[in-house]
Order: structure tokens, then sequence, then C-alpha cells
């Protein structure tokens, strides 16, 4: 299950966001404050400190920043930035 953890005007949010689709990577965006609340966040992700916070195939990635290293990192799947 992959899921963005993200809010409302949030720039590294919709960053992420366009960085797993132009990997054609499906997702589901829990909004804090909108569709989740903070608390339920800190129960998925107990030490996340910002948003967006990001989970591919079960694992949890962390930011968005984290999310470039992973891509930058992963040749398995030939995926670059």
């Amino acid at each position: 299950m992959n899921i963005v953890y993200s809010k409302e005007i949030c720039p590294y949010c919709d960053m992420a966001k366009n960085l797993l689709k132009s990997k054609g990577i499906q997702f589901e965006e829990k909004v804090v404050g909108v569709n989740f609340t903070r608390e339920q966040l800190l129960e998925a992700v107990p030490n996340a400190r910002t948003v967006p916070q990001i989970v591919l195939d079960g694992k949890l990635i962390g930011s968005y920043e984290d999310l470039k290293k992973h891509f930058a990192s992963d040749t398995s799947n030939n995926f670059t930035i």
C-alpha cells in the first residue's frame, strides 16, 4: 500500500505527489485536518515531525527529500529523478 500523509497548501507535499505520479506510482492521500487527524498521523508514523510522510509498499520512506533519495538509490526499478 502506498500512502502520502500530507496537508493542504504544502509545496513539499505537492512535489512528493507529483514525483510519485511521474513514476506512475498510485497512492492514497491522507490529508491532515481534512480526512485524517494529527493524532491518526502520529499513530501511523509516531516519529513524524513534518509532512509529507510517504509510505511505499508498506515501508515508511519519510519526507519528500527521503523520497528523492529513495528513488536515486533504487537501481532495481531504474527510477531516476
